[in-house]
């Protein structure tokens, strides 16, 4: 199986790895940092290059049995190959920021409400959350926004943390979203933003809320008797610069 780097190394945009095997239309490597798509997050895109210059554009990445499967446009490198994979930056880093936003949005609805999940989706051009809120009104929506942009001004630490999978029969409020959707395994991956909120997930996020910038709220909308979604989207920001060592 492919051992997933981006779980634990979200600030690294490149990587060496080894092709495990080509499949149809794209590789399967034996290590990797690129997202794949899921959880409402996109897949990250980038390339794949070779030490002689080849180079392969990953145009997106989804899982698959033998793990995530890199899309790529042309003649897949043999199995066996050594790769360097070199990601969007950019464009992996407004996920971040746009993923830890709808933890902050989600967070402030459960402690006000105990809502769940229904449903969410990140894109270049904002994100939506939909959530379980019968009463809910514009108004209240726009409190959500005002308490998660409280957070972000706060500096808050979000950082990664592991527990054992039974604890999720402790504490049931770490999934918000339904138990059949969360990956059974020997450990559970936590997202804390220290302080305010602690929920599973599997995404990349950024390492303080501040990095987040303010949310801005677009729309709300009623989705019928009980599912509310809310619209947002975040000022442009440069990632950070990075330092060339990689995974």
């Amino acid at each position: 199986m492919t051992e997933l780097l981006y779980l634990t190394e979200a600030y690294l945009d490149r990587f060496t790895a080894r092709v495990a095997a080509p499949a149809d239309g794209g590789v399967v490597l034996d290590r990797t940092l690129f997202y794949p798509e899921g959880g409402g997050q996109p897949s990250d895109t980038g390339e794949l290059r070779s030490a002689a210059g080849e180079r392969w554009t990953v145009t997106g990445v989804e899982k698959g049995p033998a793990g995530p499967l890199h899309r790529i446009q042309g003649v897949a490198p043999p199995a066996g190959a050594d790769v360097e994979g070199h990601l969007d930056w950019p464009a992996r880093y407004r996920n971040m920021r746009y993923h830890t936003a709808v933890h902050l949005l989600s967070g402030a609805a459960f402690a006000k409400f105990g809502s769940e999940i229904t449903g969410s989706q990140i894109s270049p051009a904002g994100a939506r959350l939909d959530l379980v809120l019968p009463e809910a009104r514009r108004e209240t929506a726009e409190e959500l926004v005002r308490e998660a942009n409280r957070q972000i001004a706060s500096s808050l630490p979000v950082a990664v943390r592991w527990v054992d999978a039974a604890e999720l029969d402790r504490t049931p409020s770490l999934v918000r979203v339904r138990r059949d959707l969360v990956p059974v395994g020997e450990r559970l991956r936590l997202i804390d933003i220290v302080g305010f909120d602690v929920q599973a997930d599997g995404g990349t996020h950024v390492r303080s809320t501040e990095e987040v910038g303010e949310i801005r709220f677009e729309r709300f909308e009623n989705k019928g008797a009980r599912n509310k979604r809310l619209y947002v989207t975040l000022p442009d920001r440069s990632p950070p610069e990075l330092s060339p060592r990689g995974a």
